[in-house]
């Protein structure tokens, strides 16, 4: 509020609107100059006006005064031409031009008061309370003024945030609305595609139709025919009786017509049996035919057992056979040349080197199988692959059915070692996780891996469930520097939650879903700008240090030659089945988000022997606003080891707390 916006009320009203306080006021001022007349004083003081006025009006009241005709006293005339001196002083484009007149107006007051010496008191009080509630007024309007300012820029900050959220949301809208629309082409081409193959089923229903009554139509005539050649054979006999008896009496030329006739008809029935045989000649009952099929499957399934370990047993024979053939003869040669020509070098023989690498798959791997070779020599390298042979059984031993045995190896006796590769491995693996993840989609509760594990191999493989579970073990014992299986074998065992393997997959596919919004050509492809942009939008929450060592190591893995980067190669699979350096990189750097998270959440649990449900909640809180309830809930959940709704105040160690929650997929939920 300003100077300008404050209205002051009238200071005083002589002339009243009441015609009884115009009468006692009226009276009292003609009273005192009466008084004053009569002790001889002079009333030059005051001016009769407007005091005259109104005692006329008193004294006369039928004869009308009027007022304009009278002039005005000489103290208000002074007072006039005073404020009018002073306001026509100021300089009304000043920036404090309201106050200056304030102050005029003050000071004109003040020489009022100072004149009404009986009026004083209570004019000067009323000034009083004037110039504090001025004062007061002054002080509140500079306490406003930076909150004004202050007002004004949250007020465009509000704003520009308003338009920013609008720019997101048509850049959202927008690639939802593709989305959209791509979708739409391909319900389009599917109906189209559903139409066109419902054509064929009623093309192929009719045809079907057809046949069908032209097989009935031949098998009723086939029944006629044979109806018929039997009446035909029965007549013939019976007419050939009746012909011997009666065959002076009848005509030679109708029996030869008759006979000629005949003839014609047996020709026909013979050709038309003929006909039939031909056609019917290879078809066999349904009931042998169901019998000779499945005797055939079983076979099938023997059949190919049997090819695949004659298959390995081959691969290892020739393998070994080569192996043996390339060293022996050298090792020979080699003695012979030092025998014959000793110490010269010249004539030394060296034999081709064998290929060690295709023992890979026998040595778990070409990684191991480097690591087993490097810096051996041939000798060296044929005796640790007769160990590593050797070492693999041809039997297991089972470890019983008591209950500290995992029930996926809970069987007795002898069980055959299938030898498995890493290949198997990897996609008996890749079968178990995608079926585990259509069963937790369908039930609310997840079962252990353990129990899915056995219930799947029982279900796939019935008799040999045991075997397939001891060679898988083993295979995965020998291949655990493979990240998958030795993540695979971690959640088996119970050292990591399954959650961490839902969470990579989730994560993947995030990534992907975002790079292909992006891709509006949808081309495959994207530039290296809308590919950072991409990162960026899809790990919000990232350094820019990071999204650019991703960038550089998609461009690194795709030789890109810095123009467009082709996302969807980066999810292809080695010929291993692993992921290649660029989702590695995505793996490795959200494990290192969580364990940076758990050591903030150790930094504020820290001087806490014990940790409550309650306790780690605000922990969580106060480290990651951004935290939903039912996120929280479940971390809670993993953290004490029991259900959501069954959380209580219970006490564990903080050490205990935080490995549960180092090996379960707890990430942070918003920025920091």
């Amino acid at each position: 509020m300003s100077l300008k916006e404050l209205q002051l009320p009238p200071l005083l009203h002589f002339e009243s609107n009441s015609r009884g306080s115009q009468r006692h006021i009226t009276g009292r001022i003609s009273k005192s100059k009466f008084i004053k007349t009569k002790r001889g004083e002079t009333s030059s003081d005051f001016s009769p006006w407007p005091a005259e006025v109104t005692y006329q009006i008193v004294q006369k009241p039928r004869k009308k005064i009027h007022h304009g005709s009278l002039a005005k006293p000489r103290f208000l005339e002074q007072l006039e031409c005073h404020l009018k001196r002073e306001l026509e002083a100021l300089d009304t484009h000043g920036p404090k031009v309201q106050e200056l007149r304030l102050q005029v107006y003050q000071e004109v007051f003040g020489y009022l008061i100072e004149e009404f010496k009986t009026y004083k008191p209570i004019l000067s009080a009323i000034k009083n309370e004037y110039d504090i509630t001025l004062a007061h007024l002054r002080e509140q309007i500079r306490d406003l003024l930076p909150l004004r300012a202050k007002l004004v820029l949250v007020s465009e900050q509000c704003d520009q945030t308003i338009l920013d959220l609008r720019v997101q949301e048509r850049d959202e809208i927008r690639a939802l609305k593709q989305e959209c629309q791509r979708l739409q082409d391909i319900i389009k081409s599917m109906r189209r595609q559903q139409s066109a193959l419902q054509i064929q089923v009623d093309y192929l229903k009719e045809d079907l139709a057809t046949q069908y009554q032209l097989y009935r139509d031949e098998r009723d005539a086939r029944k006629l025919l044979i109806t018929r050649i039997s009446t035909m054979h029965s007549t013939q006999d019976t007419e050939h009786d009746d012909n011997n008896k009666e065959v002076e009496s009848e005509d030679p030329m109708v029996v030869k017509m008759a006979l000629q006739v005949c003839r014609e008809d047996l020709t026909k029935a013979q050709v038309e049996l003929n006909r039939l045989e031909a056609e019917y000649s290879n078809v066999i009952p349904r009931r042998k035919w169901d019998n000779l099929n499945r005797m055939h499957e079983e076979t099938l399934m023997k059949l190919e057992t049997l090819q695949t370990d004659f298959d390995q047993m081959k691969s290892e024979y020739d393998m070994l056979l080569e192996v043996h053939r390339q060293s022996t003869p050298a090792v020979l040669h080699s003695n012979q040349s030092v025998l014959q020509h000793g110490s010269d070098n010249k004539h030394i023989v060296t034999t081709p080197r064998p290929n060690w690498e295709q023992c890979s798959d026998i040595l778990g791997g070409s990684k191991r199988c480097r690591e087993l070779f490097e810096g051996q020599s041939s000798q060296k390298k044929l005796e640790i692959l007769l160990q590593e042979i050797n070492g693999q059984k041809e039997f297991f031993i089972g470890l019983g059915t008591s209950s500290d045995v995992p029930i996926y190896l809970q069987y007795e006796g002898k069980i055959k070692n299938l030898k498995l590769k890493k290949t198997d491995v990897i996609r008996v693996i890749k079968d178990i996780w995608r079926n585990k993840t259509k069963e937790n989609e369908k039930n609310d509760i997840s079962r252990d891996l353990q129990e899915f594990l056995h219930s799947c191999l029982v279900e796939q493989y019935t008799d040999k469930a045991g075997e397939w579970a001891y060679s898988l073990m083993e295979s995965i014992q020998n291949n655990l520097k493979d990240d998958f299986i030795c993540l695979f074998n971690d959640i088996l065992t119970g050292k990591v939650d399954e959650s961490i393997y839902h969470g990579q997959t989730q994560l993947l596919s995030h990534l992907l879903k975002v790079l292909i919004q992006s891709d509006i050509t949808q081309c495959g492809s994207l530039t290296v700008s809308e590919f950072s942009e991409a990162l960026k939008k899809a790990f919000p929450m990232k350094s820019d240090q990071d999204i650019e060592e991703l960038l550089t190591t998609a461009q690194t893995e795709l030789g890109s030659n810095g123009v467009r980067i082709a996302y969807q190669t980066l999810y292809t699979e080695d010929t291993d089945g692993r992921h290649k350096e660029f989702l590695s990189l995505v793996k490795k750097q959200a494990a290192a988000e969580r364990l940076q998270y758990i050591r903030e959440l150790r930094v504020q649990l820290e001087g806490k022997g014990e940790v409550n449900a309650e306790h780690l909640r605000t922990a969580f809180k106060s480290i990651d606003p951004s935290l939903d309830s039912e996120t929280l809930d479940w971390y809670l959940s993993v953290a004490f080891k029991t259900k959501e709704c069954e959380l209580q105040d219970q006490a564990l160690n903080t050490e205990v707390v935080l490995q549960r929650l180092s090996v379960a997929n707890v990430k942070r939920a918003g920025p920091v």
